[in-house]
């Protein structure tokens, strides 16, 4: 067991057969059910870190939901009529490879198409573990030639695959290139490593990352007892990189449809400093009807949080819109009706009341000339102090060092030598 936290040891040893499942689990498929996975993993691919299949309950493995996350089942074959290989279009906002360019100011990168684990919810089913889709290096730089030469891109999303599947080196390396674009003001990287491999967030990782700040990680955990021990420990350090962490969740039937079980996920994340972001309607791709709720039970869940827990442990519910929309909030409803000047709102227990508007606003017309605005427009930052006289010389944020008097006869000569010249 010297090895079980070596997370390229954890890599080479990934369950990817049936057989050797079976042999580590003590879990034993009848023949027809044997085939029929085998007919499911010749689509789509299957791969098991050690360390996630030793979560599995084996006593319990049909309804247990790291089982469900990780292990092919034949309704995946199940292609719905409403079903797309490419729900959310990226391919079609690919201006180049490797990029989706959907939001005004903002991009997806795609640098890795292979994982630790293949998830069985996968929205890119289509591209994950196919070895004839990994982007090469050259393809790399045309995505960061894009970013380069696109000066609307502020904020750009590392994703895959996972791009923590790639070396220190490599992922260093493209960093490194993205932080000398003068436009990029924000990177962050979507990784499911803390949840299925959570070796792999490593002290070298770490200082890697912190070089790069400002940089962000949104990972992926779906149910609460996957926050681990170890778990928290790749938590805890990328935390304490000062990294700030989001989670997205999946909104998954009979793994976390439930309100008691997301209101615990929710607060265990906060617990480990991660912060609640989204939690997603499953997305139209192939082959996952099986594991779609109705939009009513993702409302369900957020009635049970909102009000009732801390407003920064409760994740924004939304549909990405199939087409290539966008992610588009679903929420409760609480205004209830409205007039000229009076909202009717209602609170989480079901409290209604009323919130009076003001009778005169007098709306700021905008024309788009904001050099008539009367708005004040100065949207740099703001000196937070300015130093006067003999203060100059006591602080430490002034690199005055001396105050001389104006018209001194010193000045004067200096003035008159400079004439001079």
């Amino acid at each position: 067991m010297s090895n079980w936290r070596n997370w390229m040891w954890q890599l080479k040893h990934c369950i990817r057969d049936i057989s050797t499942f079976e042999r580590l689990t003590g879990i034993k498929f009848e023949e027809k059910d044997r085939e029929l996975i085998k007919k499911t993993t010749a689509k789509f691919p299957l791969s098991i870190t050690p360390y996630y299949l030793s979560l599995i309950d084996t006593d319990d493995y049909k309804n247990d939901p790291f089982f469900k996350q990780s292990f092919p089942s034949p309704m995946e074959l199940i292609v719905d009529k409403h079903d797309m290989r490419d729900p959310l279009a990226e391919d079609r906002d690919s201006p180049v490879p490797g990029i989706t360019h959907r939001y005004p100011d903002r991009v997806l990168f795609h640098i890795s198409n292979i994982c630790s684990m293949y998830c069985r919810h996968c929205t890119r089913k289509r591209k994950v573990g196919d070895i004839d889709s990994i982007p090469s290096k050259d393809e790399i730089l045309k995505g960061i030639e894009y970013i380069r030469n696109t000066a609307s891109v502020r904020d750009v999303l590392l994703s895959g695959g996972d791009p923590l599947m790639l070396s220190d080196e490599y992922l260093d390396w493209i960093l490194t290139e993205l932080r000398r674009i003068p436009h990029v003001e924000v990177i962050r990287i979507g990784t499911r490593m803390p949840v299925v491999l959570p070796y792999r967030i490593t002290d070298e990782l770490v200082e890697i990352l912190k070089k790069h700040h400002p940089l962000w990680i949104n990972t992926h955990f779906n149910h609460p007892r996957a926050i681990t021990e170890s778990s928290k420990e790749a938590l805890r350090k990328l935390a304490d990189g000062g990294i700030p962490l989001g989670n997205q969740s999946v909104l998954l039937a009979g793994v976390n449809d439930c309100p008691r079980i997301m209101k615990k996920l929710v607060h265990k994340l906060v617990q480990n400093r991660v912060r609640p972001y989204y939690l997603y309607q499953c997305d139209l791709s192939e082959g996952l009807s099986h594991f779609r709720t109705p939009v009513g039970k993702g409302i369900e869940i957020m009635e049970s949080l909102i009000g009732h827990t801390s407003g920064f442990a409760v994740p924004t519910y939304v549909i990405d819109a199939p087409g290539g929309g966008g992610k588009i909030p679903v929420m409760p409803t609480y205004l209830i009706s409205w007039s000229s000047n009076k909202v009717i709102l209602r609170n989480y227990e079901g409290v209604i009341t009323t919130y009076k508007e003001p009778d005169r606003y007098e709306p700021v017309f905008c024309d788009r000339k904001c050099s008539d605005c009367k708005l004040q427009l100065k949207l740099d930052e703001a000196e937070e102090i300015k130093a006067v006289g003999v203060e100059k010389l006591l602080c430490d944020y002034d690199d005055t060092i001396s105050l001389i008097p104006e018209n001194t006869d010193r000045m004067e000569r200096r003035t008159d030598r400079k004439d001079d010249e």
